[in-house]
């Protein structure tokens, strides 16, 4: 279980820009790591309300991490293909990495099992990684969808930190 402290599982995934739909190239987290802190915001499934909620708060917030210098990713298993559209219908200002095989669901632990008792998929959460490629804040969805505006919001704090340890 990837926790606060341990360094962040590497990986590469297709990242879906949402210019088109194909709108996809490589994506290494190792690589992208020099460049300030690194939101990753698993969720569910594209398309859908909670997860719409959700990215739409980190849309309309975008401005804190902007100010941070710091890159957000939503994560989750749709292939790329969906996320680019799902980008450009909802207006979302970052791009989604595509785990369309699992694997990163589950080197960081977040696997919510029989979505709608059929599907595997990411379960909603977050991880703050710093610079030196340390997660410096973990949450996980526990029981209900929180106030997504206040998790957003909190997630910034958590990347404010990152950025000045």
């Amino acid at each position: 279980m990837v926790d606060v402290g341990d360094e962040a599982p590497d990986f590469t995934l297709p990242l879906a820009g949402g210019e088109a739909y194909n709108d996809m190239e490589p994506f290494t987290l190792s690589e992208a790591i020099p460049d300030g802190p690194i939101v990753l915001a698993f969720y569910p499934a594209a398309f859908t309300s909670g997860c719409t909620e959700e990215m739409c708060s980190f849309r309309d917030s975008m401005g804190l991490f902007d100010d941070l210098d710091a890159q957000v990713y939503g994560v989750s298993v749709d292939l790329p293909f969906s996320q680019n559209v799902w980008i450009r219908e909802e207006g979302l200002n970052f791009p989604m990495l595509s785990d369309w095989d699992h694997e990163v669901i589950y080197e960081y632990d977040v696997v919510l099992d029989g979505m709608y008792g059929m599907l595997e998929v990411a379960e909603r959460s977050v991880f703050v990684v710093d610079t030196d490629g340390v997660v410096a804040y973990k949450w996980v969805k526990d029981g209900e969808n929180p106030d997504f505006d206040e998790l957003v919001v909190e997630v910034a704090e958590a990347v404010e930190d990152a950025a000045t340890a």
